[in-house]
C-alpha cells in the first residue's frame, strides 16, 4: 500500500516501528522541513528574480534600506509549503488539532499572499488596507475560536504562568480572546519582519519553546507532574512546530544579512498565526507574551509611537517599530538583529522554566 505520509507505517511494517515515537518524528520533521527549504530555495529565488517579484522599500524608512529594493520576496510560500509537507509526512493526520493549525497557517498565508501580490502589482510598499487585513484575519481567527468553544470537553479556562491554581474561566469571552491571541501574534511577527533575519530568528526560538510545551501538555504523565493542563492529542502539534523550526532554519540560510530573499507578508502573517493557534490549543496563551517577547516589544513600540504622536504631537522613538529606532541611533543592522535574537533566546529559556515554576 502506498502512503503519502509516514506515521501510519509503524502499524504495517515492523521496521518502521520507530515512527510511533513522537520524539523521533519531532526531530525528523524539523530535518525534513529544513532540507525542503534548503534545496528548493535557490531555484525559487531565481524564479522570483525572473518574474521580477522584488520587494518595494518604503521611502520614509531608513535610507540604508533603499539598496534592498528589488530583493526577491514572497519566500514565505516556500516556508508554508515545507511546513505543510513535513507535517503531513510525520504527524498523525487524523488529529484535528493539526489540521486546525494548518488551517490557520494557510488562511493567514492567503491574506499575506494577496497583500504581497498587490504591492508588486502596484509597484509600491502598500498592499491591502489595514481594515481589509484585519477583517480577513478576524474572519479566519473567528472560525478557529468558535471551533474551540464548541468542541466538547475543551476548556475555556486560562493557564496563567507561575500559578497552578489560578485558572480564570472566560466562558463565551474565550472566543474574542482567542481571536486577539491569533491576530495579535500574526501582526506582531509581521511588524518585526523589517530587517534581514530579524523575524525568522525569534519565530524559530518561539517554535522550539512551543514544541516543548506541546509535547508536555500532550503527555498525560508529564502534564500531571508539571501541573499543566493535559490536552489529549496536542502532542502532535510538536511535529508542526518542529517543522516551523526546520523551515525557519532553512530560510534563515538565505535570509541572513545580506538577504537573498524576503519572506514577505505571505510568510510573517501565517507564522505568527500558527504560533498563536498552537498557544491556544495548548492552553498556554498568556505564555506567548513571554515566549514572543521580541514580537511584543516591536508591536508595543508601534502602539506607543502612534498614541504619543496623536495625543501629544511627539514621538517616543526615532522611528517605529523598535528595530528602526536602534538603526537610526547608529546600530548596524546585523548588530540589531543578533541582539534581539539574544533577547529572544533568553525569553525562550525563561518561558520553558515556567512549566516547572508553579
Amino acid at each position: 500500500m502506498l502512503y503519502l505520509w509516514l506515521y501510519p507505517l509503524h502499524t504495517e511494517f515492523a521496521i518502521f516501528n520507530v515512527f510511533r515515537y513522537l520524539s523521533f518524528r519531532i526531530i525528523y520533521a524539523a530535518v525534513t522541513a529544513f532540507l525542503i527549504v534548503f534545496f528548493l530555495a535557490p531555484p525559487m529565488i531565481k524564479k522570483l528574480q525572473t518574474l521580477k517579484l522584488g520587494q518595494k522599500i518604503r521611502t520614509d524608512g531608513p535610507q540604508s534600506h533603499l539598496g534592498k529594493s528589488g530583493t526577491p520576496t514572497m519566500g514565505g510560500l516556500l516556508i508554508i509549503f515545507s511546513v505543510l509537507l513535513s507535517t503531513v509526512l510525520w504527524a498523525d493526520i487524523t488529529n484535528f488539532y493539526v489540521w486546525l493549525v494548518l488551517l490557520s497557517l494557510v488562511g493567514f498565508g492567503l491574506i499575506g499572499f494577496v497583500d504581497d501580490y498587490i504591492k508588486i502589482l502596484r509597484g509600491q510598499s502598500k498592499g491591502l488596507t489595514a481594515t481589509q487585513k484585519i477583517v480577513g484575519q478576524v474572519g479566519v481567527a473567528l472560525g478557529i475560536g468558535m471551533f474551540f468553544y464548541l468542541s466538547p470537553g475543551y476548556s475555556t479556562e486560562l493557564s496563567v504562568p507561575f500559578f497552578k491554581s489560578f485558572t480564570p474561566d472566560l466562558g463565551v469571552l474565550y472566543i474574542p480572546f482567542a481571536i486577539l491571541v491569533i491576530v495579535g501574534c500574526s501582526n506582531a511577527v509581521n511588524l518585526t519582519d523589517g530587517l534581514d533575519g530579524l523575524a525568522v530568528g525569534p519565530v524559530i526560538i518561539s517554535s522550539m519553546a512551543y514544541t516543548v510545551v506541546a509535547w508536555a501538555v500532550g503527555n498525560k504523565l508529564v502534564s500531571g507532574y508539571l501541573l499543566v493542563p493535559h490536552i489529549e492529542g496536542a502532542g502532535e502539534l510538536a511535529i508542526l512546530t518542529a517543522s516551523i523550526v526546520g523551515a525557519g532554519l532553512g530560510f534563515l540560510w538565505f535570509n541572513t544579512y545580506p538577504a537573498s530573499v524576503f519572506m514577505g507578508d505571505v510568510g510573517s502573517l501565517p507564522l505568527g498565526a500558527a504560533l498563536g493557534t498552537v498557544a491556544v490549543v495548548c492552553k498556554h496563551e498568556l505564555l506567548l507574551i513571554l515566549v514572543g517577547g521580541v514580537f511584543v516589544m516591536e508591536a508595543v513600540s508601534v502602539i506607543f509611537q502612534v498614541a504619543s504622536f496623536k495625543s501629544r504631537g511627539k514621538r517616543i522613538f526615532l522611528m517605529a517599530p523598535l528595530h528602526h529606532h536602534f538603526e537610526l541611533k547608529g546600530w548596524e543592522e546585523p548588530k540589531v538583529v543578533v541582539r534581539l535574537w539574544i533577547i529572544a533566546i533568553i525569553l525562550g529559556l525563561l518561558s520553558i522554566s515556567t512549566l516547572k515554576l508553579r
